[in-house]
């Protein structure tokens, strides 16, 4: 990991000076490590397993409807521009038998988040994960964010928000979604 921090650091340096800037001003002297640090941590979700951390608490239970866990918080890096989107994320899964820790269900929010991404993958991601996890009888997932990339450059626009979806299986039908939406006061025709 020291290397890999230390190659990024030089990276930083290459990138600050590029900019015009002086390495040798106090207030940069160590930032490329400070970044190359920092950008370690924001990425460290390649090195987790998602449907390891989500077996890793797993439950036999004979519980049949829906488990809903609402606004997980995430901060990502869009991977087009390296500019952090952040949001919420909501989860809901019908049980087949078992169950899983919910905090699991943060912790792999937090392992695709710490990826550059791109929210309608992580969307997927998050879905299919729990899917192939717990082989419940449906998932669906919900992700509501900001995107510092439309706010800070481009078009600039301030407080536009992003919605995505992802379902599978008992979500497909209109009415299972409809329940869980209401429970995370989300109306998909407003």
């Amino acid at each position: 990991m020291k290397e890999k921090e230390e190659a990024l650091a030089a990276h930083y340096a290459e990138i600050i000076s590029l900019l015009g800037e002086d390495l040798q001003r106090e207030g940069l002297q160590k930032t490329p490590q400070r970044v190359a640090r920092a950008w370690t941590e924001l990425t460290r979700g390649y090195s987790e397993n998602p449907v390891a951390i989500l077996r890793s608490a797993l439950f036999k239970e004979a519980y049949h409807n829906m488990v809903v866990v609402k606004d997980i918080e995430f901060y990502s890096l869009c991977e087009h521009h390296l500019l952090p989107f952040f949001g919420k994320v909501h989860i809901a899964y019908i049980p087949n038998g078992e169950i899983t820790g919910l905090s699991k269900l943060a912790r792999i929010v937090d392992t695709f988040s710490h990826r550059l991404q791109v929210q309608e993958r992580m969307t997927q991601e998050i879905a299919h994960c729990i899917q192939e996890a717990l082989s419940p009888l449906g998932v669906m997932v919900v992700v509501e964010s900001r995107h510092l990339c439309m706010q800070m450059r481009g078009v600039a626009k301030q407080g536009a928000n992003t919605t995505t979806m992802h379902y599978i299986g008992a979500f497909e039908h209109a009415e299972t979604r409809q329940e869980f939406l209401q429970q995370i006061h989300v109306n998909p025709l407003s």
